[in-house]
């Protein structure tokens, strides 16, 4: 459904997307990654057609971004970060405005508002005014819009920034839901979201894809890192510079009570470990390999990209 191929875009002289491809298929959710300044506003920004990229192609069911904009665009929902809403319109008013805009016929209008209404909770807010509304409920009015002419595609840009912990869940079980019927790019700063939500995960750097992959195959990205979780009885000082000069260590950190050791790439150094210990004379009471969670896999690729 969405389909970009060797994306560039300029601002002047600034190079802001770096020659990107990917795609995204039918009914699958997808979170776009990066860190601030990466390139992921601009991005989806040209997947809506809000700007055309420098080079490269984009392609939304099927139809080019170049050549068919307002056919690509007609299947397209849009959650920008920052949503523009008309503070002196009520909830009703704006979803009306936005069916006329989207070119639905009054009874289709009403129909699809009384659906949104209810699937983003807003019963109870309807006729009220945006300007009084809460972040967390203007933020819903926002989905509501995206969603409103039933489109394929959902482009949600961190849509569950600034509102409580009971909207958060909702808002992410609504994602879900849609999931099962739209193809959705989801934009987040919030990693366990991405883990609860997405089926697989774009990580953008610098303008450039630095990874892409479903989240349980990501760990093979970083060559098949092996991270242990050692509880020592030991002094921790001691215990840490003595793993520090084991072959194929990596990094040492402490993570009260247990120390947590990182090994080069395709290294296995818990046989010199477990030596080194019954050396010094302390007792090794557990040894574990852990799993890297996806906030230390993006990190981990993210610093490897720039060197850090």
């Amino acid at each position: 459904m969405i389909h970009l191929q060797h994306v560039t875009k300029y601002y002047g002289k600034r190079l802001a997307v770096d020659d990107i491809s990917f795609q995204i298929g039918q009914g699958e959710i997808a979170g776009f990654l990066g860190p601030n300044a990466a390139g992921k506003t601009t991005t989806m920004r040209m997947i809506t057609g809000a700007l055309m990229p420098t080079r490269g192609e984009i392609r939304v069911a099927g139809y080019s971004m170049m050549t068919h904009a307002l056919k690509a665009r007609r299947l397209i929902g849009y959650l920008p970060e920052v949503i523009p809403l008309y503070t002196d319109m009520t909830t009703r008013a704006y979803l009306e405005f936005f069916g006329r805009l989207r070119g639905l016929d009054k009874k289709r209008t009403q129909r699809r508002i009384a659906e949104v209404v209810t699937r983003c909770h807003l019963e109870d807010y309807i006729d009220v005014l945006l300007g009084k509304l809460s972040r967390g409920f203007r933020q819903r009015v926002g989905l509501a819009q995206a969603i409103l002419h039933d489109p394929k595609v959902l482009i949600l840009d961190e849509p569950t920034v600034g509102i409580d912990p009971i909207q958060v869940a909702q808002t992410r079980q609504l994602i879900k839901e849609l999931g099962q019927t739209h193809t959705i790019l989801l934009s987040t700063h919030l990693l366990p979201e991405v883990s609860m939500i997405c089926e697989r995960v774009i990580i953008i750097h610098q303008g450039k894809l630095v990874a892409q992959d479903r989240i349980e195959n990501l760990s093979s990205l970083l060559k098949e890192t092996l991270r242990l979780r050692l509880s020592v009885q030991g002094p921790e000082e001691m215990v840490a510079a003595c793993l520090r000069q084991i072959p194929g260590v990596r990094e040492v950190t402490y993570d009260s009570p247990c120390h947590i050791v990182e090994c080069h790439p395709g290294r296995e150094p818990r046989p010199l470990i477990t030596e080194a210990i019954v050396q010094n004379g302390w007792t090794l009471l557990a040894m574990d390999a852990v799993q890297m969670s996806l906030e230390d896999i993006f990190l981990k690729l993210i610093t490897e990209e720039t060197g850090i």
